[in-house]
């Protein structure tokens, strides 16, 4: 009652601190405005999918600092406050004979761009929500000036103020925890709110996007899983969202989705093309034997429902006796467990069609496909560099390095590729790739022995889990150049002797295990019974065997 009192309440509250008139007029405004500002800036900070949200809440939800409105007003949050306030107040001393307030009247002319950024509707003024990403940009900016890219060289410049809590050794774990916060999807700051912070602070807008590529450039490559990529692309910060946009456009370049599209449309003319009006015919042929095989289980069911009834009854009284019960399962499952199956096949007849919750990749793992003679070879990359050398039987995928931030990361970046690619979901297909292959320690072992994991956690068991646990995904996707790949590793490890060899004795030997029983406990039988026989009567003199020695 009391827990039914407390939601009441709480909802009364809610009703009761609604203002009816603010948002009558933020719908007015709204509706008065150009559509064409809002077309011109697509939705890019969206919530997180509840399908991921509900595996893994803290790897979506910020523990130490928020960034912008969806988790502005959490009290958890609080104590960054002062730090972010602390940050606004050197920022403006860097301005060039301006107020911090005259950024703020910047971000409010630009009210409609922020709010089409963002998926939620914010319950916010204007001046509100200016204030709240000018103060919080400004924090930002301070955190990635630590990243500081100069002649490929990373300057670490740190305010006293922030000495404790950021550290670029990482080190520090306040560090780590504001780190996988400003990758979250939900804690993203539009990338032209940083831009418009900065030109006020440089005398120009080329030297203000030259000092935020600078940071976003080795902030990126603190941050992205693929340490070991030679070819880092330029950065136009005038053409990403925000700072998971980046990341993902660097690690998931476009030209693979595109590629991809191309493929899969190509693929799909060929199979229009390939049924044809044999598609038709098939439909046609397959009702028809559908029909009749249903006909004939009707008419069968009745008298072999019979002549069964007819043989099981002596056999319950047989088997319920002394020296009988061993040849009871066997027995049972090879004459009389057809009714059950009929009974499976009527109750799964319904739900043949439906496709799978969860897709699993059907892959071998890392150990198997090492005892069948694959190789493993790293690859200075992004994903677009995972291939099959048929050849050479190689398997190349990118070094990857995982450590403490690494989850959060791959996460994020899922979820931000469900909810906005139009195209494959690539990233999701790697990480569900990865997780086919990596079923155990040993699997992480191996991959860390050849350079493809550079393992920063404390045991493989842990990488292992980590992979494991990311095996929720939004839909079902193809992304042809994965499976291709996918397809080339299966074909070859299936057509392996040994392969062949242990599939043959797992489905011949190991399923007829029933009738290697029935068999045993048949032979047993003879046996107690020629026992029993001889007991009783004298095997010597009948089977006229002489024991005496000569």
């Amino acid at each position: 009652m009391s827990a039914l009192h407390s939601s009441t309440s709480s909802k009364s509250n809610n009703i009761s601190s609604f203002d009816e008139n603010r948002w009558v007029i933020n719908i007015r405004r709204t509706l008065e405005e150009e559509l064409e500002d809002d077309a011109q800036v697509p939705v890019s900070i969206f919530n997180v999918p509840k399908p991921l949200m509900s595996a893994r809440p803290d790897s979506y939800t910020p523990q130490e600092v928020s960034l912008g409105p969806y988790h502005h007003w959490r009290p958890e949050l609080y104590e960054m406050e002062r730090y972010k306030l602390a940050a606004a107040k050197r920022a403006q001393k860097q301005l060039q004979c301006l107020k911090f307030e005259d950024v703020v009247h910047q971000l409010v002319k630009l009210e409609a761009w922020i709010r089409a950024c963002y998926h939620k509707y914010l319950d916010l003024s204007g001046e509100t929500l200016a204030w709240m990403l000018a103060v919080d940009a400004s924090f930002l900016l301070e955190f990635l000036q630590v990243y500081t890219m100069h002649d490929g060289k990373t300057l670490t410049r740190v305010s006293s103020r922030m000495l404790h809590l950021v550290d670029y050794a990482g080190r520090k774990s306040a560090h780590n925890a504001i780190l996988r916060d400003m990758i979250m999807l939900e804690n993203q700051i539009p990338l032209f709110v940083l831009r418009k912070i900065l030109e006020f602070q440089f005398p120009s807008l080329e030297l203000a996007d030259e000092m935020l590529i600078s940071m976003l450039s080795g902030f990126c490559k603190e941050l992205s899983p693929f340490k070991m990529m030679e070819v880092f692309p330029n950065i136009n910060v005038s053409k990403h969202a925000h700072i998971l946009d980046l990341l993902y456009e660097i690690l998931v370049p476009q030209i693979i989705n595109e590629s991809d599209e191309q493929i899969e449309a190509e693929d799909q003319k060929d199979e229009t093309q390939s049924r044809g009006s044999g598609a038709a015919e098939y439909s046609y042929v397959r009702q028809l034997l559908n029909v009749v095989l249903t006909l004939i289980l009707k008419v069968q069911r009745g008298p072999l429902r019979l002549i069964k009834f007819v043989l099981k009854l002596p056999w319950t009284i047989i088997s319920n006796l002394p020296g009988f019960t061993i040849l009871r399962q066997p027995v049972d499952y090879l004459f009389f467990s057809q009714n059950k199956e009929e009974v499976k096949l009527e109750n799964s007849s319904a739900i043949i069609n439906k496709p799978p919750l969860v897709e699993e990749i059907d892959i071998p793992s890392v150990s198997e496909l090492f005892k069948s003679g694959v190789c493993f070879s790293p690859t200075t990359g992004n994903i677009s560099s995972i291939s099959f050398d048929v050849n050479t039987v190689t398997l190349c995928l990118p070094t990857i390095s995982l450590d403490v931030n690494s989850e959060v990361i791959l996460r994020n970046l899922v979820a931000y590729e469900a909810s906005n690619a139009s195209g494959p979901l690539a990233f999701a297909r790697y990480t569900e790739l990865m997780n086919g292959i990596i079923d155990t320690e040993e699997d992480v072992k191996l991959l860390r022995q050849k350079g493809i994991i550079l393992n920063r956690l404390k045991k493989d068991s842990e990488v292992a889990d980590l992979w494991n646990g990311m095996n929720k995904s939004i839909r079902l996707t193809k992304v042809p150049f994965l499976d291709r790949v996918i397809e080339d590793v299966n074909k070859y490890y299936k057509s392996r002797w040994n392969v062949r060899l242990r599939s043959f004795v797992r489905q011949n030997v190991y399923g007829s295990w029933r009738f290697l029983t029935l068999l045993a406990a048949i032979l047993l039988l003879i046996l107690m019974t020629l026992q029993a026989f001889c007991s009783v009567y004298s095997c010597r003199r009948i089977f006229r065997i002489n024991t005496t020695s000569s």
